[in-house]
């Protein structure tokens, strides 16, 4: 079988950051790394705390003025990171403003969380907005100056 491109990443290299993983015709996928992959001395995105990530992300970014461009935001299964997919009508630099308009957005939030009940999400009672809160507040100061030059994986 054919690689598929984000296998031939060399994740012994990954920083944290957001990256460019692929274009695909006018669809560009953003790799938020969160994590350094293969880290013995860190854990990663704890389930519930990353699953409520996911829901306050995609209820952030699909309720901006750019909500047009949003194709899709996901985590990663190997828990270091989120997939956000978007139109090219985004810039790569509102695309970083987005993602910190997230973090900051995760860090403020108080209320029920969005799709949290049992009618709406396959795994409603799997949450934790503390351990989102805690996701936000590691990846602010990272990305607080990420620019669009930076957004090459290293090699």
């Amino acid at each position: 079988m054919k690689t598929i491109a984000s296998f031939t990443v060399n994740h012994d290299v990954l920083k944290q950051g957001i990256y460019v993983s692929r274009v695909d015709g006018d669809v560009i996928t953003y790799d938020i790394r969160m994590k350094v992959p293969n880290n013995p001395e860190q854990d990663y995105l704890e389930d519930n705390a990353l699953h409520t990530f996911e829901h306050l992300f995609a209820t952030y970014v699909r309720n901006t003025p750019d909500s047009d461009a949003i194709v899709y935001v996901g985590p990663m299964g190997c828990r270091t990171g989120f997939y956000f997919l978007t139109r090219d009508t985004l810039s790569k630099k509102d695309a970083i403003r987005l993602v910190q308009e997230t973090l900051a957005f995760v860090l403020q939030f108080e209320e029920e969380i969005p799709g949290s009940k049992r009618q709406e999400c396959g795994n409603y009672l799997a949450h934790d907005l503390a351990g989102a809160k805690q996701i936000a507040k590691e990846m602010q100061p990272i990305l607080a100056n990420w620019t669009p030059e930076q957004m090459e994986y290293p090699e």
